[in-house]
């Protein structure tokens, strides 16, 4: 489709010119601006093995190494409250933030003290959906994301999975047992892999409903040109030819039809119907959505604060001691001119499916319009736009899959900026990465 390769090649060359790393002298990141909302973001690096087509900040597990890292993060949380921070949303990302289930717990327990938290959102993945895990989890977290990726034994294999969490069979009868533990269980899968065949993705998409799932996430693979060249030697190139029609697939089987059995959470996440997952407060793994702006904790994590965006050292040895001399672990960050906060807008509201443009006008002294033109011109040429008024706009089906290609390059364009930080690592850490 042209309006996807044109999409494309624009988001690329955005994010090359502001998704750029500067080093920082800063030590902490700015404090609240009054009245503003807040989410934070915990990062927990740390995997039992490491996935290929993954870009996130992530090391192989040690105990020693991750036990003092979570006593880290718990000091670290304690300097955003000295800030003056307050917070009612907290997600937790990974790695596998459930690598140590009682250090997790501890730390999600602090946060609920700290600050004024109504909702836990935590990764994991599919060997740890057990009673013992559950338990501790039940009450303390209201979302679970579950890494899934695909139900098909011999992707799971490519990806390096099966060993790891099981085949197919076995993960979807964990996913059954673990959603009555939670508000919102999500399961996570990877469209358009390179060994994806279309009979593969409508079989994934059986399991998604036959497991019982409140809500599904079915992200588009997003390979940085350093992963998009590992998966070409591993496994194959990635497709994007194929990708508007894996999307519609996905899109009529779960949320088309007269009675759907999902609606769309956003433009790639869908939370089923009659559930606690469904309706316009559903908790989702794009937390940007519901938070433009939050300060992020521990090794690898990403900060967005007003027109700046910071990275913390990749570096769990830095990051320790960083927080050991009372400062944060800030390595780099860009700062966004008000076009590219205008266009972060526009994109992350849209993703979410509906883009308010009154308070667009309140924040940014201007209409979408004047401040977008080009941006604005080009989605109504290519039909993205079902309503547009003088209070929102919202997307067509057409326009949804524009913005699952809009963020995709988006995610690309941050994980370059991951591998920006991730080639500082030095000595054992660099060596348990790259090998």
């Amino acid at each position: 489709m042209l309006s996807e390769r044109m999409l494309t090649a624009v988001v690329r060359q955005c994010t090359k010119n502001y998704l750029k790393l500067q080093p920082t002298d800063d030590v902490r990141v700015p404090a609240p601006k009054p009245g503003q909302k807040y989410m934070l973001y915990m990062h927990v690096p740390f995997c039992e093995r490491l996935c290929p087509y993954c870009s996130f900040n992530r090391f192989p597990f040690a105990e020693e190494r991750a036990v003092p890292y979570f006593a880290s993060m718990r000091k670290e949380m304690m300097m955003l409250k000295a800030l003056g921070y307050d917070f009612e949303s907290l997600y937790v990302g990974g790695g596998t933030p459930t690598i140590m289930i009682d250090e997790l717990c501890d730390t999600i327990d602090l946060a609920k003290e700290t600050f004024s938290i109504k909702e836990v959102s935590s990764e994991t993945n599919p060997n740890h959906l057990i009673p013992s895990y559950l338990d501790k989890l039940q009450g303390r977290v209201q979302r679970l994301s579950v890494g899934v990726q695909s139900f098909d034994d011999g992707l799971l294999k490519q990806m390096d999975r099966y060993d790891k969490y099981g085949s197919g069979a076995e993960i979807l009868e964990r996913i059954g047992e673990a959603s009555p533990y939670f508000t919102s269980l999500n399961v996570d899968m990877i469209f358009n892999f390179p060994a994806q065949t279309e009979d593969i993705l409508i079989n994934d998409i059986e399991r998604v409903v036959e497991s019982g799932t409140s809500q599904t996430t079915f992200y588009p693979l997003m390979a940085s040109p350093s992963v998009a060249r590992q998966l070409a030697r591993t496994v194959g190139r990635v497709d994007y030819a194929r990708e508007q029609t894996y999307y519609q697939i996905i899109d009529e089987l779960l949320a088309g039809g007269a009675d759907p059995l999902f609606d769309h959470g956003s433009a790639w996440t869908y939370n089923k119907r009659g559930t606690e997952a469904a309706g316009a407060d559903a908790m989702i793994d794009e937390y940007v959505v519901d938070y433009e702006e939050y300060p992020a904790i521990g090794s690898g994590g990403i900060t967005y604060l007003g027109e700046n965006l910071y990275v913390n050292t990749f570096s769990v040895n830095d990051y320790n001691a960083a927080i050991a001399q009372n400062r944060m672990s800030l390595m780099g960050k860009t700062t966004f001119s008000k076009r590219d906060r205008m266009r972060y807008r526009f994109m992350m509201q849209l993703f979410g499916l509906r883009l308010d443009k009154r308070q667009f006008e309140h924040d940014f002294g201007c209409t979408v319009e004047a401040g977008l033109p080009v941006e604005m011109a080009f989605m109504k040429a290519s039909g993205a736009f079902d309503r547009d008024t003088r209070d929102e706009l919202t997307l067509t089906p057409k326009g949804r899959y524009l913005m699952v290609v809009m963020m995709r390059q988006f995610f690309i364009g941050v994980n370059n900026l991951r591998d920006q930080a991730r080639a500082a690592l030095v000595g054992e850490e660099r060596e348990l990465i790259f090998g």
